[in-house]
């Protein structure tokens, strides 16, 4: 049995379960049956960190960090003192003396940063009167540092104090980090990706500088990412996805992901026929190691780093941009988009020749607004060998602005937040009835009831 969510918003707390259609015999494992809807916050929300198995924390526009407990949607904590937006967030944990703990790093465009307790809610630490806005974070676990990319790039310590910074780079500053082997970091400065080299001398003092600069992308790079420990990716506004090397820093594969009919006898090239500057631009990266999911518009296209190409794809998977991606498996993945929605994805092979394209499951059933993409058009026998496309199995339809982007629990279920200042708890029906029988029937033997 497949089901169809509607998610309508009420107040925090409640639970809702949508409508359900029944096609086939068979439910899909896992399937979202139930939302919460948590409120807390005024304004856009943009970011969701994963604080441990059971708890999250949320920031936004509205210059607010809130802490939530995923299992019973219950918020926590309130994390207060950023007058600004919150710009970039993560988590930092640093082991000493075998103990361990976990904490919230904030960035804000008030050019302050703050270090919270998450269990407590109290801020820790906090830096102001920055010379600029971070706009991104990165942590060294290994090194019990964390670094931040502004104008310039600064790495501190776990208590907050400035161990080495880089020169200023440019005015759009750094907007993305990795950590990359042998104390290197990528940073994404425009069309740049710019090598950085951390030395720890023997008295623990921290010096860092730049080693090498990589100018092969063409436009503004838009996303940076960790492949493998060999491997990094980076994709750029004008729909290029390079994979580079982590070592050497030399390019290890080239990808325009376009898509135009290829003329008789040339080359098939995946491309992607978009007239608008933004529909071209690589919107996000996700990989498990094998497989790079890439972002494009309103598209997704999953890359194969063994083969060095694109292997599945649906050009219009959403109405709108897609803002952030995971490949759950090498033929399981999930997207979000500007469109409101959440979508769920299967790599399945091409129609042969002659065969219509199909549209997924959902395809026949509209509920107010279609929400089926656009089928792919069919290729020629010779163009589709070893080309695949992604079928809709799911679609989590729940907020009413621009879902920003989504952090998955397991069975405890995924987090999903959007510019319509609302967080959704989206969880699996039977597991939650399953967990609700348990705990009636628990209670019913401590009152002697059974």
């Amino acid at each position: 049995m497949l089901r169809w969510i509607l998610g309508g918003r009420e107040a925090q707390g409640s639970v809702e379960k949508g409508p359900v259609l029944c096609i086939g015999e068979e439910q899909p494992k896992n399937w979202f049956t139930e939302l919460q809807v948590l409120k807390g916050h005024f304004d856009i929300v943009r970011f969701l960190v994963q604080i441990d198995d059971f708890r999250c924390a949320s920031a936004g526009d509205d210059g607010l960090v809130l802490v939530w407990n995923v299992e019973t949607g219950e918020r926590l904590q309130e994390l207060r003192g950023h007058s600004q937006q919150i710009t970039a967030m993560t988590t930092f944990t640093c082991n000493k003396g075998g103990a361990s703990h976990t904490s919230l790093i904030t960035a804000s465009s008030d050019r302050s940063l703050s270090l919270w307790d998450p269990d407590t809610g109290h801020r820790v630490q906090t830096i102001s009167d920055l010379q600029s806005s971070v706009k991104c974070l990165l942590v060294l676990e290994r090194l019990c540092v964390w670094v931040s990319g502004a104008e310039e790039l600064c790495v501190w310590n776990e208590d907050f104090q400035l161990q080495c910074q880089s020169q200023n780079h440019s005015d759009a500053g750094i907007t993305a980090l990795i950590e990359l082997p042998k104390n290197c970091i990528a940073a994404a400065v425009d069309k740049d990706i710019v090598i950085f080299r951390l030395t720890v001398s023997t008295d623990s003092s921290m010096s860092v500088a730049e080693v090498r600069r990589l100018s092969d992308h063409q436009d503004r790079i838009r996303a940076l990412i960790n492949v493998n420990d060999g491997l990094f990716a980076s994709g750029s506004h004008a729909s290029e996805l390079i994979l580079w090397d982590a070592i050497d820093w030399n390019i290890h594969g080239y990808e325009h992901i376009l898509w135009e009919e290829s003329q008789v006898g040339a080359q098939p090239e995946i491309r992607l026929a978009a007239h608008k500057p933004s529909e071209m631009s690589i919107q996000h990266l996700t990989t498990n190691g094998r497989h790079i999911l890439a972002a494009v518009g309103g598209g997704l296209y999953v890359y194969s780093v063994l083969s060095k190409a694109v292997v599945a794809y649906r050009k219009c998977a959403h109405d709108s941009n897609v803002l952030h991606t995971m490949l759950a498996s090498d033929s399981q993945l999930m997207s979000c988009s500007e469109d409101g929605s959440l979508r769920m994805w299967e790599i399945q092979d091409l129609p042969l020749p002659g065969e219509p394209a199909s549209s997924g499951f959902f395809g026949m059933w509209t509920f107010g607004r279609s929400n089926k993409p656009p089928g792919v058009a069919p290729k020629k026998a010779a163009e589709a060998a070893g080309i695949r496309t992604l079928e809709l199995t799911g679609d989590l339809i729940g907020h009413s602005g621009a879902v920003q982007m989504f952090v998955s629990f397991g069975e405890s279920g995924l987090v999903t937040c959007s510019t319509d200042h609302l967080l959704i708890l989206w969880k699996n029906g039977e597991r939650q009835s399953g967990l609700r029988s348990r705990a009636l029937f628990h209670k019913l033997e401590e009152s002697g009831g059974l």
